[in-house]
């Protein structure tokens, strides 16, 4: 793997960095519960109880994203996020090119802000424009099939806790990629808690590499997801993984396969799935790439 990476300033980067000054230069008002409030000079009054003015709307937005992590796509399954790739853990979906490996990882990525923690899409193949329209695709699909109607404001609520980081997949490396996310968290633009990395090819070569990364998402305590493509004329290992995971099956703590069979898209966990063998055995619909309900399915 080089070290060649694409450096362009993308309206994400632009965005973050505006946050981030915001953050830096605002200096909010003292609470009486902070300490003595001044109201004149050589006036000070006692403390008194913080109190905090939650409008409808605001109820109405926090309700709405409780409702929607309930029906996370892992909870559906019989996870968390958390419990099934633990921090400083691997997670895989796995399946053939066009059946839904994004679609997938963005759910897990949307249910992730959803909970007010930061997720870091590293993109492999696709630009920033073409990242960021899955997520609105996959949130608004998400709207239509639980009758949500604050699609606008839901999306304004949850989007600065993901940012999006594009590489050429010849120029993708460990040093590069902590580079980029060491300046992102000492310029305090962003400090992700969940990090997936779409579109890195699993071959022989990526022991070594995928090491580097283990070691990476342990160090800064990191749930790290990846997309791998498997191919239709692949026979599976002898320990029935496909054979893009098997030689590298030990540094991972979960593994989920999207499968195909006629008009049916199978979502089954190789690894780390629950004990319950009918919550491990999911589908995808096709028409929206989101997990069917279990009710509807």
């Amino acid at each position: 793997m080089g070290s060649v990476i694409t450096t362009e300033d993308t309206e994400e980067w632009r965005n973050a960095r505006k946050r981030a000054q915001t953050l830096a230069y605002a200096s909010p008002a003292l609470s009486a519960a902070d300490g003595p409030c001044i109201n004149k000079p050589g006036q000070i009054t006692g403390r008194r109880n913080r109190a905090r003015v939650i409008n409808l709307k605001e109820r109405n937005l926090d309700m709405l994203k409780n409702d929607l992590i309930l029906r996370n796509p892992l909870r559906l399954m019989g996870h968390e996020n958390e419990a099934i790739v633990p921090q400083g853990g691997f997670g895989a979906v796995l399946a053939r090119a066009g059946v839904g490996k994004t679609a997938l990882i963005v759910q897990v990525a949307l249910n992730t802000m959803l909970q007010q923690k930061n997720v870091l899409h590293v993109s492999l193949n696709d630009p920033v424009d073409k990242v960021n329209l899955w997520y609105q695709e996959v949130l608004t699909s998400l709207a239509n099939q639980y009758h949500v109607r604050q699609i606008k404001e839901l999306w304004e609520s949850i989007q600065m806790h993901r940012f999006i980081m594009t590489f050429k997949v010849e120029g993708f490396s460990v040093p590069k990629l902590e580079e980029r996310v060491k300046d992102l968290t000492e310029q305090q633009i962003f400090n992700p808690q969940m990090v997936i990395i779409d579109g890195l090819p699993f071959d022989e070569r990526l022991r070594t590499p995928l090491e580097g990364l283990k070691a990476f998402s342990e160090n800064h305590r990191l749930h790290l997801w990846f997309t791998v493509t498997t191919h239709r004329h692949e026979t599976p290992d002898v320990d029935g993984l496909p054979v893009q995971l098997s030689g590298v099956a030990d540094l991972f703590d979960a593994a989920i396969q999207l499968q195909p069979e006629g008009k049916k898209i199978h979502i089954r966990c190789l690894k780390g799935g629950p004990v319950d063998s009918a919550a491990c055995d999911q589908l995808l619909d096709p028409s929206t790439m989101l997990i069917q309900d279990p009710k509807n399915a």
